[in-house]
């Protein structure tokens, strides 16, 4: 009955770390231990080689998207896609793609390039409907690629390589791109207008941007080659951000910083004490022996890998229906890992469908965040909304049944 009244309280929009530190507390409780060993589980996280990376990227993330970064990327990938076939929808696509990617939350996506992006697609005579989905459905993509905060944070939780995490998350939003892209090319590029390709804009829209294109590249490259820690080359990117920012392109006022270092605290803070208290919740699983027991239950009902990921990815897609990514990383992830490994799952693996999983979640009610700040931001009814992402949405469910079932695309470097 307890469990049933702190999943109701955290449906109806309880502060997640609330609920968590509740029934944290309760499970001390009945299991006649000390609270304070709640407080060991934020030492070990403190003690976390890679728990300063997180920080450092949001701050990264947080001054990009204050900065100039949006427009920039909008007009290299215009430069340098703009004139194919159904050119402006490969545009948004890979811009907000890659603008996720630093952001670390795709609803940043919707509210930072929507209304660049949504009245170019109309203005291209793209249909409303695919212009509206489109624009909703693209915001959640890219949070495979680096420097996204979900990877750091599924790779903490599960003591995963983070570079290997990086590095598997590349052939997977590539595919997500061409699948996006080839869809909107049969259907939404009818009667949109074919611009010439200039390599003249072409240069000028790399020298403005070109310092943005290179961070990705970067950061793989550093974790990928074994050159920097993540501790490291996180420092370095948000040096890189703040620098590329403040005294480059100076779109942000030293004075300004303030409020960028205030939003990236408030969503690191909020993490850490999510993240905290869902190990130290884990823990009292783990000494009550619950995931022992859902082992043995889950192999008394499923008697194979393909079965199990069939089974995982139904649950995780209920799971990004009422839960954000954040939470339902912390929560979902520790509970998946020993049966995946018992099905001979590599981690690596999980942590690309998990991800892909959730991802999905963003535009699925009822707590699909986008599809409510696409509501708010294009003053649209929600429902028609939903309505407009269902073509991408079914998109993304074939894109994750192939990473499900090839674990080549994952595992394509590890193999």
């Amino acid at each position: 009955m307890t469990v049933i009244l702190f999943i109701v309280l955290a449906l109806v929009g309880m502060p997640l770390f609330v609920v968590l530190g509740a029934a944290a507390l309760t499970a001390t409780r009945e299991a006649q231990l000390d609270p304070a060993l709640l407080m060991v589980e934020f030492a070990r996280l403190a003690a976390s080689p890679n728990l300063v990376a997180i920080p450092l990227f949001v701050l990264a993330g947080a001054t990009l998207g204050q900065g100039g970064a949006a427009r920039r990327l909008v007009r290299f990938f215009n430069a340098l896609l703009g004139w194919m076939p159904a050119g402006i929808a490969w545009v948004t696509t890979g811009t907000c793609m890659l603008f996720t990617a630093f952001s670390g939350a795709s609803g940043v996506t919707i509210l930072a390039l929507g209304g660049l992006l949504y009245p170019m697609l109309k203005r291209e005579h793209y249909p409303e409907r695919f212009a509206l989905g489109l624009v909703t459905s693209a915001g959640s993509m890219g949070l495979l690629l680096p420097p996204s905060l979900a990877v750091l944070l599924y790779g903490v939780v599960a003591q995963v390589d983070i570079g290997d995490l990086f590095v598997a998350g590349l052939l997977p939003t590539f595919l997500l791109f061409v699948m996006v892209g080839g869809y909107a090319f049969l259907r939404g590029a009818r009667g949109a207008p074919r611009h010439h390709f200039r390599l003249r804009e072409l240069a000028a829209a790399a020298r403005a941007g070109w310092a943005d294109l290179l961070l990705p590249v970067g950061v793989i490259g550093g974790l990928a080659g074994g050159v920097l820690t993540v501790a490291e080359l996180a420092a370095f990117t948000a040096l890189y951000a703040l620098v590329l920012e403040t005294l480059i392109h100076r779109t942000i006022e030293v004075k300004s910083l303030v409020w960028v270092v205030y939003e990236a605290a408030t969503l690191v803070g909020s993490l850490f004490i999510i993240l905290g208290l869902s190990l130290g919740l884990t823990n009292l699983l783990i000494d009550a022996q619950v995931p022992m027991h859902l082992l043995e239950w889950v192999q008394a009902q499923v008697t194979s890998p393909l079965e199990f990921l069939m089974w995982m990815n139904l649950a995780l897609l209920a799971v990004g229906c009422m839960m954000d990514i954040f939470s339902a990383i912390v929560i979902v992830t520790p509970l998946l890992l020993p049966l995946a490994m018992h099905f001979g799952i590599h981690p690596v693996h999980l942590g690309i469908v998990i991800l892909a999983n959730l991802e999905i979640g963003y535009l699925t009610p009822p707590v699909g965040i986008n599809l409510f700040l696409a509501s708010q931001r294009f003053r649209q009814p929600v429902f028609a909304v939903f309505r407009a992402t269902l073509p991408f949405l079914f998109v993304l469910i074939v894109w994750l049944l192939l990473l499900t079932y090839w674990p080549a695309l994952s595992l394509w470097r590890l193999d």
